[in-house]
């Protein structure tokens, strides 16, 4: 018998009892699209994770000012005046996985404009630190490496600080304060939202790293240098090279304690992709019991079938089948039956996951891989279930089989 007649008698014998193939199918379709509905989730909390760490910058590595050994006292990260803008340019210079750097010197400032005002941080940086952070311009323009070069009193806003300061207003080209100086704003960076900590990006204004070193906060060090690897791969080595790059340039001797920390959101974000991973799992594996329960359900089924059938299937063996039609019958019936039940299975699993989505604000993401999955793992329950029946069938005696009532 070829495929074809194998799917139409498969078809006809299932529809024979409706009523009892529909509460078969239905354990497989509620195990596969468990499995879909919280793989969706799983996948799109980590698709989130990426996206959260593709915003913080781009391949974002950086070196910051860490702490001091004062008489047997360690004191806390960003206590050392060590970083300058001479490690910025050999780190662009002698670290090849690097590509491009911005300085970073900041603090909390007030910032005013006419009678609004608000305390924010102040970032001093050079035009790169755009780039770097993948930071984009809603209003305005950046300023130029000659007003950094000039210590020019200028600015972008966050929107935040947009949000307090200019509530009805067009901040381009206006002149606010930042501590007790005039700074004119020459654009609004795009928003960004809340980072994965529930830090609000967009609360701070940048000004050129040359004006808040000699004008805002009267140092000559570094805060900060920040830089963007060449690729994500380039991460880990470039964290390596300016390890070694910065020892040396700052005679740390063997053993002792650095004075800078070489930071890059991949690793706690990474960490947090891990164990949204990890949890996918956990939950794929708690839905598959019900694909397991289907799967009973559909052995059961068969057997209860093999049972009312005995006297066709003696028939059929008497008229010349093999064992092998008989087995191959009832193999397609079970697969069918549970392929059926998959295929109703992902419908309802991606309005599943559709339906949480809208309701509670949760990223899915579907794929079609995950589809084609368990479209799969639907045709293996069915071959796995209703091997033992159809192989039971096929071993039957054809005269005691024709003899039973």
């Amino acid at each position: 018998m070829d495929s074809s007649s194998l799917l139409r008698v498969a078809l006809r014998t299932l529809g024979r009892n409706k009523l009892r193939t529909g509460l078969t199918m239905l354990g497989i379709t509620i195990g596969i699209g468990a499995v879909i509905c919280t793989v969706a989730i799983g996948e799109g909390g980590s698709d989130q994770i990426r996206e959260q760490l593709r915003s913080l910058g781009d391949n974002f590595v950086w070196a910051e000012a860490g702490g001091r050994n004062v008489n047997g006292v360690r004191t806390g990260t960003g206590a050392t005046k060590t970083l300058t803008i001479g490690d910025m340019q050999a780190i662009e210079q002698a670290v090849p996985f690097i590509k491009i750097c911005t300085p970073q010197v900041d603090a909390r400032v007030q910032v005013v404009y006419n009678n609004q005002n608000w305390n924010t941080t102040y970032r001093g940086v050079s035009p790169e630190y755009l780039p770097v952070r993948r930071w984009a311009v809603s209003e305005g323009g950046v300023f130029a490496q000659d007003e950094v070069n000039s210590a020019a009193n200028v600015a972008l806003l966050g929107q935040t600080v947009v949000g307090y300061l200019f509530p009805d207003e067009d901040p381009v080209g206006k002149t606010i304060r930042v501590g007790n100086l005039p700074f004119r704003v020459v654009g609004v960076l795009s928003p960004k939202g809340y980072s994965a900590t529930g830090n609000d990006q967009d609360d701070f204004i940048l000004i050129p790293y040359s004006t808040a070193q000699k004008k805002v906060k009267g140092v000559d060090w570094l805060d900060d240098i920040m830089c963007a690897a060449i690729s994500p791969e380039a991460i880990r080595p470039a964290r390596d090279s300016i390890t070694l790059l910065l020892r040396e340039r700052h005679h740390i001797l063997p053993g002792e304690m650095e004075d800078f920390n070489i930071r890059s959101p991949e690793d706690a974000l990474k960490t947090q992709e891990e164990a949204s991973n990890t949890l996918t799992l956990m939950l794929a594996c708690v839905a598959s019991v019900s694909l397991l329960v289907g799967g009973i359900g559909v052995m059961n089924i068969m057997l209860v079938s093999v049972t009312e059938r005995t006297r066709e299937i003696g028939v059929r063996l008497a008229v010349g089948a093999t064992e092998a039609d008989v087995q191959f019958q009832f193999l397609a019936e079970a697969v069918v039956l549970s392929l059926l039940g998959g295929v109703l299975g992902v419908f309802s699993g991606i309005f599943a996951a559709q339906a949480l989505a809208r309701f509670f604000a949760w990223p899915v993401t579907i794929r079609i891989e995950t589809v084609l999955v368990a479209v799969a793992f639907a045709a293996a329950t069915g071959i796995g279930f209703g091997y033992y029946p159809a192989r039971k069938a096929a071993a039957l005696d054809p005269i005691e089989a024709l003899r039973y009532e």
